[in-house]
């Protein structure tokens, strides 16, 4: 039998490819790297995988992303294999209609972020595509629609109003968890809340949010980087590898808050920056901050043990 014959028969064929999540920040915003799909729908960069002409996932991605984007990666990380059937999935090529589309997503950050990445590229705002994940001001004005709509779906159901309560926060015995970006996510599209859930499963759109809908599964895919990279700050020096050379530590708890989406106290946060070894002083100081000029530090967090470097205390506001 040839494999166009399998196809068409009980055998499903399997695509894979490759997807970016690229995350920098630009004037105190944390941003995704992002083209567009052929419906006009923002995308990650993202393409096929060929095993006869690739010799790793990460040299392919590597060479997509530049041209689809004109941007060279630096730090890459494996997130996830993504491919559930019923969802949108990332198609890297066309071929046959049966093929189950499977996509290997990776977390790449970068302190370059400069005004015109090239080609088809962006920088997408993280919290146009996710609104709810901005707390640096308290609870966002975007809760005032999703609260209700969470309340209705789950009226009739203990279980999906618990798991609505706990995930966003919805009463004052509920912290909010930064890092379940993905859950909040995952129970929107189950709700029916995001565009993409509707789209999946041929459904009217539900009520416009001020968020901004993804191509195939992308919106999951940076959901996941982005919890990932929340969680990291706390145990890897992460954050620095989206900071310039040197900074002032005003300009870095503004990074912490711009990724974690919290609002950070000053003190706690220098004194936890501080006592990690983390930064140094340069003795240089910088009159860019609007105010009385303040000293510039670097990133030295390198452990004489051979260890690797702590991350971030992240102590919120009280």
């Amino acid at each position: 039998m040839t494999q166009g014959a399998a196809t068409q028969g009980n055998e499903q064929g399997v695509r894979i490819g490759l997807s970016a999540v690229v995350i920098a920040l630009r004037a105190g915003q944390a941003v995704v790297l992002t083209t567009h799909a052929a419906d006009g729908a923002p995308a990650l960069p993202f393409g096929p995988f060929d095993p006869a002409r690739d010799r790793t996932f990460e040299l392919a991605l590597r060479a997509f992303v530049t041209q689809q984007t004109g941007f060279p990666l630096g730090f890459v990380e494996q997130l996830y294999t993504f491919g559930d059937a019923g969802r949108a999935s990332p198609r890297a090529t066309p071929g046959p209609e049966r093929a189950r589309e499977v996509s290997v997503g990776y977390l790449a950050l970068t302190a370059e972020a400069p005004e015109a990445p090239g080609l088809d590229a962006a920088w997408t705002p993280v919290f146009d595509i996710f609104p709810w994940e901005d707390w640096r001001d308290g609870p966002p004005a975007v809760m005032t629609t999703l609260s209700p709509a969470l309340r209705a779906w789950a009226a009739e159901d203990a279980r999906r109003l618990g798991r609505a309560e706990t995930l966003f926060a919805l009463t004052p015995d509920r912290r909010w968890n930064e890092e379940r970006v993905l859950e909040r996510y995952e129970l929107l599209y189950e709700a029916g809340l995001v565009a993409e859930s509707a789209r999946d499963h041929d459904r009217p759109a539900p009520s416009p949010l001020p968020d901004l809908p993804m191509a195939s599964d992308h919106r999951r895919i940076v959901a996941t980087a982005l919890g990932r990279l929340r969680s990291k700050l706390k145990y890897r020096p992460v954050l620095f590898d989206l900071t310039p050379d040197t900074f002032t530590l005003s300009a870095l708890q503004a990074a912490a808050e711009a990724v974690a989406g919290l609002s950070l106290h000053k003190q706690n946060f220098r004194r936890g920056v501080e006592r990690a070894g983390l930064v140094q002083a340069t003795g240089v100081f910088s009159s860019d901050t609007g105010g009385r000029p303040a000293e510039l530090f670097r990133f030295v967090g390198i452990d004489p043990l051979g260890g690797p470097a702590p991350g971030l205390t992240l102590p919120g506001q009280r």
